[in-house]
């Protein structure tokens, strides 16, 4: 899974606090601040690089044009299915009778109210940690190929694949130990400092939970509590986390260097079957598909509930925040462990959403692997088949996923094509907070299609009342995903392939060059993507307008290059 962002500088942010001025950090923070919501602002009325989704609504009146409810999945970790912006939205089965233990609707799924858990059990335990694929796929294969001359002239396509596959795997483990080439020993280092800190911080402010914001007011008097709110006040605003608790950000910096650890332990030791001993199905088998569990919340939802508020919070309703579509229902396919998610789970979870009427499909989550692609694949074209617009990820890793892998991806396996009902979603920024391109952000001018606010969102987060700041092409893909849904509210008859066209040709080019994720170099948008733009739901809308309504298909062509400027008025 491509973690959330708010632990990937952890240990850059403790270097940095340790031979910086507090005064020093806070000018340099302060400098790059925007607004609660800015993802969905107007760039002319409100001078932020948003998606104008006001002055879409404000089109929409225009048109005298009433909504229609879509159902949106989301594939990942999970729900707070008692938020207070998102329970009213959640989408419930209409045949399925609560809590019967029975398959009422005979979908193969006991009590599946509000969506489907693929990494639980039937006993109610839930799968919260999982190792990550390389490893997965180096003691897979190990014993077939290590050690051993391997003439692939005599090996079938299938065993081809394998053994690439594998090698990749093992240039993984045994070359960098850890995947994400962190040093384990600095990471924990930082993590020890920052209890420390939390410790003083929590005997100082005289209370268990805190918030960075509370940081940020406290009056520090003794040597010790200065230093430790200077180092702990860098790291919430570093990573856009201020209104996060001590225990939510400590508990994801300690789940990061678990993970990290884990990793690095793959080289001589066989990850845990930590899924398989809790779902109990035969993994190897698709046809095996009637496992997990009606717990769609979990013990891990914060993942899930920020990209739920993200598409589909109430509009309006003077709470936290507002989604970007405003008659959503949101159906929760819990899949998405700590760790890398399975091909099989992915592949179920979109058959399952395909089947229980979800039209549009977010997907924020990636793995370098994909062993079992092709049943991914056959998902996908069934949900081609069946209408349903899938929305993923470019991931975090600022590389070009047109030569770096990327699972899944629209990519067909065996094939030259593309699936045509797929969009990849790069992560945008917004000029006065480092850029318009995301430091972080995954590019590639064949493979992601467009870019998307995706800096410092403000939405829902796991708490009943609860909102927060976090970043990642994890938050860029639901205001893709949300903007779609929007679209097919007021344009029920548009097919995937029509959304995808409204989204691509809409979206808006920069009036500059962009800095390519993670060098210095400048590019036009265009070098990093298929569109060169970034989603305007305003310009979206005024080209569904113009389409067809009998549903007929957009055009078979490449979608053309952005020609609006961000024009004034």
């Amino acid at each position: 899974m491509n973690k959330l962002v708010k632990v990937a500088g952890l240990v850059t942010a403790f270097v940095i606090a340790d031979h910086t001025s507090f005064a020093q950090q806070e000018k340099s923070i302060k400098t790059g601040d925007v607004p609660k919501g800015w993802h969905l602002l107007d760039k002319t009325k409100d001078g932020f690089y948003g998606i104008s989704i006001d002055k879409a609504y404000d089109f929409i009146r225009t048109k005298n044009l009433k909504g229609k409810t879509v159902v949106v999945a989301i594939i990942d970790s999970g729900i707070d299915t008692l938020h207070e912006d998102l329970k009213d939205v959640l989408w419930t089965n209409p045949k399925e009778i609560p809590g019967n233990g029975l398959d009422d609707d005979g979908n193969g799924y006991a009590d599946d109210i509000h969506g489907w858990n693929f990494i639980g059990g039937k006993d109610g335990k839930n799968v919260k940690q999982d190792s990550y694929e390389g490893a997965r796929v180096y003691h897979m294969y190990k014993s077939k190929f290590d050690g051993k001359t391997i003439d692939t002239t005599k090996l079938s396509a299938d065993e081809k694949d394998e053994y690439k596959m594998w090698l990749k795997s093992k240039k993984k483990i045994e070359g960098e130990g850890s995947e994400e080439g962190v040093d384990l020993v600095m990471l924990k280092r930082a993590l020890l400092s920052a209890q420390k800190s939390d410790s003083i911080m929590r005997k100082a402010l005289n209370k268990e939970n805190y918030t960075g914001t509370d940081v940020d007011t406290f009056n520090a008097v003794s040597t010790s509590e200065k230093s430790a709110k200077g180092s702990l006040l860098y790291l919430f605003k570093t990573n856009q986390m201020m209104e996060t608790t001590n225990k939510e950000f400590l508990d994801g910096f300690e789940e990061f260097v678990s993970g990290e650890e884990r990793k690095a332990e793959a080289k001589d030791k066989a990850p845990q079957n930590y899924r398989g001993d809790i779902t109990k199905d035969n993994e190897q088998d698709i046809n095996d598909r009637n496992y997990g569990n009606p717990d769609v919340m979990a013990s891990t939802p914060f993942h899930g509930t920020h990209v739920a508020g993200i598409i589909g919070a109430i509009r309006n309703n003077g709470k936290g925040m507002d989604g970007v579509a405003d008659n959503v229902r949101i159906m929760m396919i819990r899949a998405v462990p700590d760790g890398d998610e399975h091909d099989k789970d992915i592949a179920l979870a979109i058959r399952y959403a395909t089947d229980n009427g979800a039209k549009i499909v977010n997907m924020s989550f990636g793995k370098d692997f994909s062993p079992q692609k092709k049943w991914v694949d056959e998902a996908v074209k069934y949900a081609e088949s069946k209408g349903v617009l899938l929305v993923h990820a470019a991931g975090n890793d600022a590389k070009n996923i047109d030569t770096a892998d990327n699972f899944p991806n629209a990519m067909i396996k065996g094939s030259n094509t593309k699936a045509s009902n797929w969009i990849t979603v790069g992560a945008s920024g917004d000029p006065r907070s480092g850029g318009f391109t995301a430091s972080f952000s995954n590019y590639g001018k064949k493979q992601v299609d467009v870019f998307a606010p995706g800096v410092k969102i403000y939405s829902s987060i796991p708490g009943g009342n609860t909102y927060g700041n976090a970043q990642g092409t994890s938050m860029a893909c639901p205001v893709v995903a949300g903007t779609a849904a929007f679209l097919l509210e007021y344009f029920p008859y548009l097919t995937p392939q029509q959304l995808k066209y409204c989204l691509m040709k809409s979206s808006q080019a920069p009036e500059t060059k962009v800095k390519k994720p993670g060098t210095d170099e400048t590019v036009a948008l265009s070098d990093l993507s298929e569109s060169g733009g970034i989603i305007n739901a305003y310009e979206a809308a005024k080209v569904a307008a113009t389409l067809d309504p009998s549903g007929k298909p957009a055009p078979k062509k490449t979608s053309p290059k952005p020609t609006l400027k961000n024009k004034k008025g």
